[in-house]
């Protein structure tokens, strides 16, 4: 059987669209639909109900998926073998393409570094990184699209994934230096008629943040925050620089805004920092080059100086 074929089942599966499937493969939607059509024909069942809001797998569909992910993970391994054995050159190097998934402020932050020492270390490693928020990498990890996971979650409790901490993110409440709460020390009940820009749902220590915020409202009448959602972090900070509100941030992603005096701490209540943890999935083989990489990640990730607050001005 062809696994171009399944590949495409399980994208179609997963995002249920053609569209989508089509654009996650780098395919046209009408390859998508041949393929698919024809897996149908070589397996002789319907998989999807075409349907004006999307393709909906049937439940023959739902059982076959996870066969066909088990297909496609063996085919990686059979792929990497041979490629350890004949696809490394005379120097016996790693090589091979890793997929990694972040949140934008690891990637623009603390990725970089490591990359560059991949590629001065182990040249014919290709690592692509894509930024993902913890839902989606989740989601990636479980369809393939990822070998590994960097979520920035106090915990990650679930079956299909393995994963541990490998760093702790520091954050930091961060304000224009005209701002009048700029360099004091405060508590919730400054911070509760604010106005804050926070990360999309699905980041845990804005989503913690914006719960506290909520809840510190309720005991202050006629106080409350104005919450604005932004998915990203340059955004973030150019409002926050222009007096327009206040932000917790991961430290790395301010630290030189901090230094240049664009932006300035306000010393809030305690954050814990966020750990990092390196997650891949259970039942899906490590390549060689997964290996590599999840080692360097854990080497060079860490802050050299994890603090809950930092002492830039």
């Amino acid at each position: 059987m062809d696994t171009r074929l399944l590949r495409t089942f399980v994208a179609l599966a997963k995002t249920g669209s053609f569209t989508a499937a089509a654009s996650e493969l780098h395919l046209a939607q009408s390859t998508v639909t041949v393929q698919i059509r024809s897996l149908e024909r070589t397996l002789g069942t319907r998989l999807f109900d075409r349907l004006p809001t999307g393709a909906r797998p049937t439940s023959t569909a739902r059982r076959l998926l996870i066969e066909a992910e088990a297909m496609l993970d063996a085919e990686a391994r059979l792929r990497a073998v041979a490629e350890a054995e004949n696809g490394t050159g005379d120097d016996g190097m790693v090589a091979g393409q890793v997929a990694v998934g972040a949140g934008e402020s690891l990637c623009a932050s603390r990725l970089p570094r490591v990359i560059a020492s991949l590629r001065r270390t182990h040249p014919r490693i290709d690592v692509h990184l894509r930024p993902v928020d913890s839902a989606a990498a989740v989601e990636d990890l479980g369809a393939g699209r990822l070998d590994i996971g960097l979520l920035l979650e106090p915990e990650v409790n679930l079956a299909d994934l393995i994963a541990r901490p490998i760093a702790y993110e520091p954050l930091v409440y961060v304000a224009s230096p005209e701002h009048r709460l700029a360099g004091r020390t405060v508590g919730w009940e400054a911070l509760a008629g604010e106005s804050f820009f926070v990360h999309e749902e699905g980041c845990s220590y804005s989503d913690r943040l914006v719960r506290t915020l909520l809840a510190q409202c309720g005991s202050q009448p006629g106080s409350q925050p104005r919450l604005t959602r932004f998915g990203s972090i340059e955004a973030t900070r150019s409002l926050v620089a222009a007096g327009l509100g206040l932000a917790l941030l991961p430290r790395a992603t301010v630290r030189q805004h901090l230094r240049d005096g664009l932006l300035a701490v306000v010393h809030g209540p305690e954050t814990q920092p966020v750990p990092v943890q390196l997650t891949r999935h259970r039942r899906r083989w490590v390549t060689p080059a997964a290996r590599v990489v999840a080692d360097e990640l854990a080497r060079l990730l860490p802050d050299p100086q994890p603090t809950a607050q930092p002492a830039e001005r």
